[in-house]
């Protein structure tokens, strides 16, 4: 068995790549083609080598296991926007919310979530000490706060996933290198990733980038950190940061951030983009239909399709649903051939909805139901009916399911606000937090599982 330690072995791969010296877009340095691989130890020697290992931390951001499938299933497949239309039962642990440290998407996930935060780890450690002539020190601490922000966006989701985690911030240079370390606390845990937003934070650009991050990424991270963690002057703070930014508005349409192939919107904060051939998104084989190519092993719950389908509720987001040739529903999010779909992490929407809640809990009712109303608007609805306090909550909790029917916030959503157990009848609240998967608590004693499982 490997621990989280023996998967970032002396001889971790990044791809090295033919480039240019310069870069003309950020599409440019993430579309990239493999061409060797090389070990850790002689990749971060100069600003060439320094700028194919971000690449390689956006890579395992980008992976399969992290954000181009198993982490973001967890999100989807806890709540109840989403069916299960396969027979895997480790799969269906999710829905019955019964998930065994065996599960094997968990131990993906945690795998690819550390492989992300080593490569990180690698770009800190190693970047600011590079000799390179052609190297400035503005270029090398954009490549670091960009691996700051990555982590922190890594121990975010560890956190709000497993609770406590290891903290590792140095690079693993052989397998024994942390064997020992126990998990962290989980505020301690939340801590390091408010830590790490605020090293990435100065080194970063003021710059708009929808693919790479940017002080502006981080600031829509920090509303969603502190949204978390109930902090809610913050959360609307760095939400009306963004909000006020004239690179982002809620597009008309709903479908306008993702139809006709589009990426890189308006719309979009921050999304992971891949090429569709060295890179591929792994979501739309799961969302479509077998007429499409795909396997609907992921389709939405009768619940969603109603409520997405109701002219009241859904308004125009009703293009996120769609009959095949047997009339079975499916998602329509995500659908490129080949799998070029971008996964979105963080849109304007959810910062609107983040600085609705935030004023809501401040008492600033008509200031949440304007930002609520905006969301509503978008889709083609008319204002909220909901005037107190609890009902203004309440309806941004509706709006935040149908908003992001196919984006894995729910889940998360019902949990950090105490929900879950009524929503989702969930009668063992140990099971609000996923287990440490067995692998790793086999292969290092330091580590101890979640209570009740």
């Amino acid at each position: 068995m490997k621990s989280i330690y023996a998967y970032q072995p002396l001889k971790k791969q990044f791809l090295v790549v033919l480039l240019l010296l310069g870069f003309s877009s950020c599409e440019e340095f993430l579309n990239v083609k493999p061409a060797e691989s090389v070990s850790d130890e002689v990749t971060i020697v100069n600003k060439l080598s320094a700028e194919t290992a971000v690449r390689g931390v956006y890579s395992a951001l980008a992976s399969g296991s992290y954000y181009g499938t198993s982490f973001q299933s967890i999100g989807y497949l806890s709540g109840d926007n989403v069916q299960w239309t396969g027979s895997q039962s480790q799969v269906q642990e999710f829905i019955n919310h019964q998930v065994n440290a065996e599960n094997s998407t968990i131990g993906s996930a945690w795998v690819a979530i550390y492989r992300t935060i080593n490569r990180a780890n690698n770009v800190i450690s190693k970047v600011p000490a590079v000799a390179d002539p052609t190297f400035t020190q503005e270029q090398k601490n954009q490549l670091v706060g960009e691996a700051y922000f990555i982590r922190a966006l890594a121990y975010f989701d560890l956190a709000r996933t497993f609770g406590g985690v290891p903290i590792i911030t140095a690079p693993t240079i052989s397998p024994t290198d942390n064997r020992g370390i126990a998990r962290a606390s989980v505020d301690e845990t939340y801590a390091q990733v408010l830590s790490d937003l605020e090293a990435a934070e100065p080194l970063l650009s003021l710059t708009t980038d929808r693919y790479r991050a940017t002080r502006k990424t981080v600031w829509a991270l920090k509303a969603r950190y502190y949204l978390y963690r109930q902090n809610w002057e913050q959360a609307e703070e760095f939400a009306s940061k963004l909000i006020s930014d004239s690179d982002f508005r809620l597009l008309k349409p709903y479908s306008a951030f993702f139809a006709g192939n589009v990426r890189g919107t308006q719309e979009s904060v921050f999304e992971v983009f891949y090429n569709g051939t060295t890179e591929v998104n792994g979501h739309r084989n799961q969302w479509q239909p077998q007429a499409n190519g795909g396997t609907r092993q992921w389709a939405p719950s009768d619940a969603v399709i109603a409520l997405l389908n109701n002219p009241e509720i859904g308004g125009n987001r009703n293009v996120l649903v769609a009959q095949d040739n047997q009339n079975r529903w499916y998602g329509t999010l995500y659908y490129r051939t080949p799998g070029s779909d971008p996964s979105y992490i963080f849109r304007i929407a959810e910062l609107y909805l983040i600085r609705a809640e935030a004023r809501a809990q401040r008492d600033n009712l008509a200031g949440a139901k304007a930002d609520l109303d905006a969301v509503r608007d978008r889709a083609g609805l008319a204002g909220a009916a909901a005037a107190s306090k609890a009902d203004l909550l309440l309806a941004i909790e509706d709006e935040r399911r149908v908003e992001f029917a196919q984006e894995p916030h729910r889940w998360f959503d019902l949990v950090r606000t105490g929900r879950a157990p009524a929503v989702l009848n969930i009668s063992d609240e140990n099971r609000l937090v996923l287990p440490i998967p067995i692998d790793q608590l086999l292969a290092d004693k330091a580590l101890q599982q979640n209570l009740g499982y």
